[in-house]
């Protein structure tokens, strides 16, 4: 399906797994989206856990989520640091609140609980901070992905395939 036309923000920061950002911003752009790194600080590069370098094209404050069609928060660290920033949860929340695609990816789950978007919605992560999504009001289940409505959640790396086949389907409603 193609996602032409289809504006997505992926947030990053330091620390984060590589490959929940990288296979992401590639599958999307490899369908035709148009993809953009987000963090607190534009042209700012991140290491990953392992060092690899990722540039943000755009910060935070930057974002309006009209202009936006969906949001992935990847895992690693990351995620820790990127809801430390106000304007990362409010931009989540207003896309979530647009119907719009919210998606995160192993502890990724942790900005969505900063952002209010969980209470009473079905979603998985990695089982480390499954008492923070309990806690913030998710319906916590150890699955390879998870959708609740524009919600789409995943454990850890090896459930990539399976997630981007929900965000892409998510995203062709």
């Amino acid at each position: 399906m193609s996602l032409k036309g289809k504006r997505i923000a992926v947030f990053v920061d330091q620390l984060y797994q590589e490959m929940e950002v990288w296979y992401p911003y590639y599958r999307l752009i490899e369908a035709g989206a148009e993809v953009h790194l987000v963090a607190a600080e534009a042209g700012k590069t991140y290491p990953s856990k392992l060092g690899y370098p990722c540039t943000s094209t755009k910060a935070y404050a930057e974002l309006k989520a009209a202009d936006y069609d969906g949001v992935i928060a990847p895992g690693g660290f990351a995620p820790d640091f990127i809801r430390r920033h106000p304007a990362s949860s409010q931009f989540i929340a207003q896309i979530d609140a647009q119907g719009k695609l919210v998606a995160a990816i192993c502890h990724g789950l942790w900005c969505l609980c900063s952002a209010n978007v969980l209470k009473g919605r079905r979603c998985t992560s990695f089982f480390a901070i499954k008492d923070d999504v309990v806690h913030a009001g998710g319906l916590w289940e150890d699955s390879e992905v998870v959708v609740d409505h524009n919600l789409v959640s995943s454990r850890k790396p090896d459930d990539l395939p399976a997630f981007m086949k929900a965000c892409i389907s998510v995203l062709n409603r």
